[in-house]
């Protein structure tokens, strides 16, 4: 009750204030690359139930099917997509996402369906959390885009990338608490402050 109650407050307060910010980033992305502004996947939530997971576009939209990750080398990013994605400006849209519920502040990052079939008997315990914006994962990985260069991002994620997410989203299932919350969102903002270019 404390961490949804944590997650409605601060998403709406968060809302107000990064409106002017919200604002900007949107224009710029409707300058750069036009409509939508909004990249909105499908991904696996709660109970392994669609929802609908809203990010600034960084990208140009790609003209065939095309892999689910992306490295930093990726021609499709904008020179503008390229510093939103530096400052993670790409993900503050899903500060609706935790006002509506369909996401925590913290919690395991949400998969594709594609990916969660993927899960052991043992991982499926991570669907029965709310999805999050942040996790040890993502602290880790905070780089991400730099280790997917190449020609088969996908299959770099899996190799190099794929294992340690798994264990890093059961540490949360197993360890999680609300001060490892804060914990972890203090981690997240330093992440962001201190990640190379």
């Amino acid at each position: 009750m404390a961490k949804r109650t944590f997650d409605l407050v601060f998403s709406i307060v968060g809302l107000i204030i990064f409106s002017p910010v919200l604002l900007i980033v949107g224009l710029i992305i409707f300058a750069t690359l036009g409509r939508p502004i909004l990249y909105s996947p499908q991904r696996a939530g709660r109970t392994n139930k669609l929802i609908t997971v809203r990010k600034f576009r960084s990208m140009r939209i790609a003209e065939e099917p095309s892999s689910h990750h992306s490295g930093d080398d990726d021609p499709r990013i904008t020179n503008a997509g390229r510093w939103i994605r530096r400052f993670k400006l790409d993900e503050l849209p899903q500060l609706w996402n935790v006002a509506k519920g369909d996401m925590s502040f913290v919690g395991p990052r949400p998969e594709t369906p594609d990916y969660t079939k993927l899960y052991t008997d043992e991982q499926k315990a991570i669907l029965d959390l709310r999805p999050g914006i942040t996790d040890f994962a993502s602290i880790e990985f905070a780089d991400l885009g730099s280790m997917l260069i190449g020609d088969d991002p996908d299959k770099i994620y899996f190799d190099k990338v794929w294992d340690r997410k798994m264990e890093l989203r059961m540490k949360y299932v197993r360890e999680r608490s609300f001060w490892m919350d804060l914990k972890l969102i203090f981690l997240t903002f330093a992440a962001i402050v201190n990640r190379k270019k």
